[in-house]
């Protein structure tokens, strides 16, 4: 099955669907807060703070962490170049950042965002298989997609001489190659962490931050995974890649948050995230 890239063109200004489904990710995040803020009776007005925090310091993590594994200085100002990982971080230390500024405790933080990212990391994964970039190694299941427009097109030459993935014999460098399509399967999956963890957050007698704890082993357990099958040019630790060794570190980050927060007493918000309560 051959896919293409959704890109619309409005005069000189391009939208792709990549950037599309980044702005539907931050915007459904910020709704799913401000549900539980609302739930809680918290100060929704932090949701503002929470987004502005995550855009910035997501954007600015995700380019600057690709920049570091290409060593090439220009792809800050490319179309694609965006590395989950660098998101991740740069935009968790946006939104603490926020919550600095604010005086809300950061387990507090933590807590609201935990049960969401799954979320929202879904829908930016619809946002890579829309302008076809983090594909999977060279498959022949039925479900396997070329991507001949892909960031970069899913030939013999891309894969071998980019990536380092074996192709079939006898193909020629410009053959376009039916691969796994990785960012469908991140995007099922984080799906259903969501619909596992969603009702976690009513569950009482737990201590505040334990869900964010809980996402993190979710997270690096299947980004871990997947990263078997994704077509990658960093796996410089033998058969495993970066990205397995970073999501080995968050399972165990994410095991030791929960371990230590599942029994504690819940953290007073601060004033600022705890004024609506105070009103009512």
């Amino acid at each position: 099955m051959n896919v293409y890239p959704l890109s619309i063109h409005l005069g000189s200004f391009e939208l792709t669907g990549y950037g599309i489904m980044m702005m539907v990710a931050f915007l459904a995040g910020g709704w799913l807060i401000a549900l539980e803020t609302r739930r809680r009776g918290l100060n929704e007005e932090y949701v503002g703070d929470i987004l502005i925090g995550a855009v910035i310091g997501g954007i600015v993590g995700a380019k600057l962490w690709y920049v570091v594994l290409t060593h090439d200085l220009t792809t800050l100002f490319s179309r694609g170049g965006l590395v989950w990982y660098g998101g991740f971080l740069g935009g968790s230390l946006g939104v603490l950042a926020a919550g600095w500024v604010r005086r809300v405790p950061v387990r507090w933080t933590m807590q609201l965002v935990g049960p969401v990212l799954p979320a929202c990391y879904a829908l930016g994964r619809v946002g890579c298989f829309l302008v076809q970039d983090d594909y999977g190694r060279p498959t022949d299941l039925p479900w396997a997609m070329k991507f001949p427009q892909g960031l970069p097109p899913s030939t013999a030459g891309n894969l071998q001489q980019l990536f380092h993935v074996p192709v079939p014999a006898g193909v020629t460098p410009d053959t376009v190659l039916a691969v796994h399509p990785t960012q469908l399967y991140e995007v099922a999956l984080m799906l259903g962490v969501f619909a596992l963890m969603w009702p976690m957050r009513r569950k009482a007698n737990r201590g505040t931050g334990w869900l964010f704890g809980v996402y993190l082993m979710y997270a690096g357990v299947e980004r871990f995974l997947v990263e078997i099958v994704r077509a990658k040019d960093d796996r410089f630790l033998g058969i495993f890649t970066v990205a397995q060794l970073t999501s080995v570190l968050l399972v165990v980050l994410g095991t030791a948050l929960y371990l230590a927060w599942r029994n504690a007493d819940e953290v007073a918000p601060g004033e600022f995230l705890g004024a609506a309560r105070r009103a009512a």
